[in-house]
């Protein structure tokens, strides 16, 4: 939440003199407004989605929980109509300008920030993964860049070279498989959070999932030949940690060039001057955010299944016929299936 309100205050102060936008009325009220809904809107979806049973128990959640979405975007009608109110004849076109930037920005930043919440409560290996896996690229392809840089790579950033990126792309592949394998055999790391009803707290224990279970691979018959190795033991994970490396350093650095691209728009050196000699927290965080999506769609595509915790907290939230509805029809499939025995 603190990442997300600084680097959403950076880009709108930089719109805010950019377009020397002084005497709008209400502009920065309304960006920070918008920015409250739209969280409003996520973490309430959030809570919802991961907290069923303590909203269960709790009387004003419910209604919030109920009517979560409507509430939501009636906060949003009222910072819309403001804006309406706001304009002013002669900065009609500014006001609208600076109407999409904070739009813009609020894509950008809040909704891949919470995109980062959603990994984190997958299990905290689908959070801290992704985020090494970038830090050590940046880290790798500046000193690959800076020992053995000779050919530029873009003309959006002139420091970076064909060298530094092809080797920071091996090292980071290298790092994130040597990572994945330490971080596999912790059930802190691996479990994904859950909410205990019992405790009023967050659980972090589980059985495994299979990409957590070491297993055993036969190896391609050139690699054997090579190595003498016919099978080799993997967990699953480090597997599919070879893609997110590859992302994260042949897709991610052009989250980095984004920003580069940007800042040269509107020139300026960085976003801010938080940190002393590295800029803002949006200059550190260009690619973390750009990962951070790809990390999602990736669980959501390759790695999510049915969640039987979820699944469990939504049927405690229906009503007591519906839920014995359900009991009956899913003690007749069972039973049609010969898992249970026949009725006496």
């Amino acid at each position: 939440m603190t990442v997300q309100i600084k680097c959403f205050q950076e880009i709108i102060t930089i719109g805010y003199r950019v377009y020397h936008s002084y005497e709008l009325p209400w502009f920065r009220t309304l960006s920070w407004y918008f920015l409250i809904c739209v969280n409003y809107f996520f973490y309430g979806e959030t809570v919802a989605d991961y907290f069923g049973a303590l909203v269960q128990r709790e009387e004003p959640l419910q209604f919030l929980a109920r009517y979560h979405r409507f509430i939501s975007f009636a906060l949003y009608l009222a910072g819309f109509c403001m804006f309406v109110l706001s304009l002013v004849k002669k900065h009609y076109r500014l006001q609208f300008y600076m109407f999409a930037w904070t739009h813009v920005t609020l894509l950008i930043v809040v909704t891949q920030s919470h995109l980062v919440i959603q990994n984190l409560f997958e299990g905290m290996i689908w959070f801290i993964v992704p985020i090494s896996i970038v830090i050590c690229n940046d880290i790798m392809a500046y000193l690959f860049g800076f020992f053995f840089g000779r050919t530029p790579l873009i003309k959006l950033s002139p420091k970076k070279t064909w060298e530094g990126f092809i080797g920071g792309f091996f090292a980071t592949v290298v790092f994130g498989f040597i990572l994945a394998y330490l971080l596999s055999q912790f059930q802190y790391f691996v479990c994904p959070v859950g909410f205990n009803s019992e405790t009023n707290g967050f659980t972090v224990e589980c059985e495994p999932s299979d990409i957590f279970v070491m297993q055993e691979y036969t190896l391609p018959a050139v690699v054997q030949n090579t190595l003498r190795w016919k099978t080799v033991n993997l967990y699953p994970f480090q597997i599919h940690s070879v893609f997110l490396s590859s992302f994260g350093s042949l897709i991610g650095p052009f989250g980095g060039f984004f920003a580069s691209g940007f800042k040269r728009a509107f020139k300026i050196k960085d976003f801010a001057n938080t940190i002393p000699g590295h800029g803002g927290i949006m200059d550190r965080f260009d690619c973390q955010y750009l990962m951070a999506t790809f990390t999602h769609v990736y669980i959501a595509s390759f790695i999510r299944g049915p969640n039987p915790s979820k699944v469990l907290q939504q049927l405690l939230m229906l009503q007591p016929e519906q839920q014995l509805s359900i009991f009956h029809t899913l003690h007749s499939h069972l039973r049609e299936r010969d898992m249970l025995p026949p009725a006496i």
